[in-house]
């Protein structure tokens, strides 16, 4: 036999059947099928560790800026909250206008404050900024241009600020019931216990707890509970969030969300301890 009858014959018993490529494609596919979804869990639990780790050196910013500043946190809001100074300005403006966190704080961690960048380059999900797990919903209408203004993945704890220009609480019937523009650390309750920074909420459906719709979502560098975002997950399947507190700590929590909280709650009942830092 010569050799190219032999090597047509070998080819043909070494070769598939139509029936064994379809085995073989099929099993490929299972296989697929079953480690993407593991592969997705692990991306987003990398992520989630990354957030935690940007959470943590915020934590080690705020701690500086407060050693700095005779013991004071910075104000909760900043020039997203103001916008320009109006031609008289009130204290609560001013100190949103120049003392906000996303500005004063980066600057003792060696980073640009917020202000600094440029409209259209704001800060994204691979800066400290932001956390690698945020994204904007593209088809969403939302009340302000975050594309152009940039968003806020990360939320101060706005209870730690009750001044004239925050949504004080009901409780609080005059000016005498605001917090302090400024808190002092030293005044902190519990620090273990008390909301710093929070992973926010981004999508506009999901907002309010999923009852009404939150078009400014992202838009302020300060906020409340219902602001809250489940964006990790975590083995099992729950999602969750990423949280800084006061002693500068982090934690993974599936939700802020009491249960014998009212629907229509806004604000939280000034009584409670996790966002409130003292009576």
């Amino acid at each position: 036999m010569s050799k190219i009858k032999k090597l047509q014959n070998m080819l043909r018993f070494t070769g598939f059947s139509l029936i064994e490529l379809l085995i073989v494609v099929s099993i490929i596919s299972l296989l697929f099928g079953i480690l993407m979804p593991a592969l997705s869990r692990t991306r987003s639990i990398a992520k989630q560790a990354v957030c935690k780790s940007r959470l943590r050196q915020w934590g080690i910013g705020f701690e500086m800026y407060a050693a700095e500043n005779s013991g004071f946190y910075p104000h909760i809001d900043g020039r997203d909250r103001t916008g320009r100074l109006p031609k008289k300005p009130t204290p609560e403006d001013l100190a949103d206008y120049y003392f906000g966190w996303v500005d004063v704080v980066p600057p003792v961690m060696g980073e640009k404050p917020w202000r600094d960048h440029k409209l259209g380059e704001r800060p994204e999900t691979d800066t400290i900024f932001q956390c690698p797990s945020a994204k904007l919903l593209r088809n969403a209408r939302y009340s302000y241009a975050p594309e152009r203004v940039g968003f806020f993945s990360y939320a101060m704890n706005s209870c730690l600020e009750l001044d004239g220009n925050c949504w004080h609480h009901p409780d609080d019937k005059d000016s005498s019931g605001f917090m302090p523009c400024f808190l002092s650390v030293e005044r902190i309750r519990y620090p273990p216990r008390v909301i710093l920074l929070f992973d926010q909420l981004l999508d506009p459906q999901l907002g309010y707890d999923g009852k009404k719709l939150n078009r400014s979502a992202g838009q302020y560098c300060g906020s409340y509970p219902r602001s809250f975002s489940a964006r990790h997950a975590r083995p099992g399947g729950l999602l969750g969030g990423s949280i800084l507190y006061c002693d500068y700590h982090v934690e993974w929590k599936e939700s802020v969300w009491k249960a014998d909280w009212p629907d229509d709650l806004e604000v939280p009942p000034r009584d409670d301890s996790d966002w409130y830092p003292y009576p």
